[in-house]
């Protein structure tokens, strides 16, 4: 657990992260690597949800995981306890990974040997939201406690995300949430959004959240 390799990944210097995303999305369905981004605010549950993932879905995909932070090392020691690859990104201050940055981080975890590999993103809904990081599919995280109304604040988050995780459910009847207008909300930035909500704590929702990210695995990679 002490052996965490840590990458000081450096900022692209690329013109254009968009031409650069979508060639790396074709880098990975080339390598038949399923890329999926992670994103939330901090203390939503990310790293909890993450390990429940790898848990459900760790018998059928060989996974990798690339977590990244500012600074620490501790989600990566956390999810290296699950016994799938890992390696802790730092990104040098900044909030945000784009896609060389992610390009490195892959590089560095190996994909010769993973057919799901996962970017925990640095915990904020601004900044990750702006940059492509040439990701297969994007997902977030709202955990209860935030509040329903999150998609009206930061709409450019919920509207790049395919699927939309509410977690922290077993809470809702101690904080005023509004679990359907919270999905009227994310449907008016995203009609296209997958609604999920789970608890990371217990397993709820755990089963097709994994059923979704499985469909949409094999359809990349086969």
């Amino acid at each position: 657990m002490d052996n965490i390799r840590v990458i000081e990944v450096k900022r692209s210097v690329f013109e254009s992260n968009d031409k650069d995303a979508e060639k790396l999305r074709g880098e990975l369905k080339e390598s038949k690597t399923f890329l999926l981004n992670l994103m939330s605010s901090p203390g939503s549950g990310k790293t909890t949800t993450l390990t429940r993932t790898i848990e459900a879905l760790k018998d059928k995909y060989r996974i990798g995981v690339m977590e990244a932070d500012i600074d620490s090392d501790v989600d990566a020691k956390t999810i290296a306890q699950t016994g799938v690859k890992s390696i802790q990104l730092h990104t040098g201050g900044m909030c945000h990974l784009d896609a060389d940055m992610t390009r490195q981080g892959l590089r560095e975890l190996g994909l010769e040997d993973v057919d799901f590999a996962i970017l925990e993103n640095v915990g904020n809904l601004v900044c990750p939201a702006e940059f492509d990081t040439g990701s297969t599919k994007n997902a977030m995280i709202l955990s209860v406690p935030e509040g329903h109304d999150k998609p009206l604040k930061y709409p450019l988050m919920f509207s790049i995300c395919d699927v939309v995780l509410i977690n922290k459910i077993d809470v809702m009847p101690y904080f005023d949430f509004d679990l359907e207008k919270c999905k009227e909300y994310i449907h008016m930035r995203n009609p296209k959004a997958k609604v999920i909500p789970i608890c990371a704590k217990t397993g709820e929702g755990i089963e097709e959240w994994a059923k979704w990210l499985s469909e949409n695995i094999d359809e990349s990679i086969k």
